[in-house]
């Protein structure tokens, strides 16, 4: 009888072994779920960027306004008829 109860705390103790310390273990199930929650709002905002910049290129696409406001802030374009201004800051006075 002693025999076998030894038998079967020497099991359960392999048991407890392997719920926690093994590689399929609890601990390891811990890390993945904060692994996989890290991964998931990574993945949020990429789809936020990636919506971003699906919106810029339909607006490129379809509408001649982005198109506009892009020429005139990235390239310096202006219609005919329009005046440019560029203002420029003073000279500094400061003697280092």
């Amino acid at each position: 009888m002693r025999i076998l109860l030894l038998g079967l705390l020497i099991c359960l103790g392999m048991l407890q072994y392997e719920l926690w310390f093994s590689p399929n273990g609890w601990w390891h199930a811990t890390d993945l779920k904060v692994t996989i929650a890290q991964q998931d709002q990574q993945n949020r905002q990429l789809k936020e960027r990636n919506d971003m910049l699906l919106a810029e290129i339909r607006d490129l696409q379809h509408g001649t306004l982005a198109i506009e406001s892009r020429a005139r802030s990235e390239l310096g374009w202006v219609k005919r008829g329009e005046v440019f201004y560029q203002f420029t800051a003073p000279p500094s006075t400061d003697k280092g």
